[in-house]
């Protein structure tokens, strides 16, 4: 099962289009990256009424672009990220930053496993951190600081997003972490560990046929952070026949983007 997660999520994909989606728009940038060498295509979800109001937002970065918008580039279905923040009409503009393929593993990864290799997470986070973020900052209206800027992800990206929230508690008030690949490495635990008070709102996602033990490690982590983070900020959700796929993620963003960023 564990290789299986792992093939299935680092396919090449072809590249998406910036397009219209039901009352948001997408558009698409190319970035050059000096911490990964290399371009990454980056979309940004803009609300309904962005071009026609003057106010500001908040922001959420979420991973694996090609499987956020559509379906055409995702390996077995989207998100519908759009289509879900276009009904609720929601506030927000979402970034996401497309994998790089063979590299995903590397990236998404903060430490290496024995087997797969791996942990060159520190590098992607820079990137987002150092080099998306200003671009973001700086080009729309967004609500900057910290406590208006989220991470969002699933699997592997579930995994570096839960990384990200430890790594720059400066700049994610939250998280939004789906089926996370806490078995790529039990220093993710050991980093928990070792980490103080964390002023952050998680919600953790999982369902109950993903893998043996996709929720035991949900709740693992959780006992761990029970001392770190106040009760009312971290929020578990079990899907009882939940497989590790889009579909499961998608119907589960919008009652976690709720939860993430009510009173935005």
């Amino acid at each position: 099962m564990r290789l299986l997660i792992l093939l299935l999520t680092c396919v090449a994909f072809p590249a998406l289009k910036a397009q219209p989606s039901a009352t948001g728009t997408i558009t698409k940038v190319t970035l050059q990256s000096p911490q990964l060498n290399a371009e990454r295509g980056i979309y940004i979800y803009l609300p309904h009424n962005y071009h026609s109001s003057n106010k500001k937002y908040p922001v959420i970065y979420m991973h694996d672009a090609q499987n956020l918008f559509d379906d055409k580039t995702a390996f077995a279905g989207e998100w519908r990220v759009d289509e879900t923040l276009d009904s609720l009409k929601a506030q927000v503009i979402v970034v996401g930053i497309m994998h790089g393929n063979e590299t995903r593993l590397k990236e998404l990864t903060p430490y290496p496993n024995p087997e797969y290799g791996g942990g060159d997470a520190d590098a992607y986070l820079d990137f987002l951190v150092h080099t998306v973020k200003p671009y973001i900052d700086n080009t729309y209206r967004v609500k900057k600081g910290r406590r208006h800027t989220y991470i969002f992800g699933s699997s592997l990206g579930g995994l570096v997003s839960y990384y990200a929230l430890i790594k720059y508690p400066e700049v994610f008030a939250g998280a939004g972490i789906f089926s996370p690949s806490f078995w790529f490495t039990d220093d993710i635990y050991r980093l928990t560990e070792s980490t103080k008070k964390m002023d952050a709102k998680i919600y953790f996602m999982a369902g109950d046929s993903e893998s043996e033990q996709m929720v035991s490690d949900v709740e693992r982590m959780i006992n761990l952070l029970k001392q770190k983070v106040k009760g009312k900020n971290i929020k578990l959700k079990i899907i009882p026949g939940g497989k590790h796929n889009e579909a499961l993620w998608s119907k589960q963003f919008a009652e976690a983007y709720l939860w993430l960023i009510q009173g935005e």
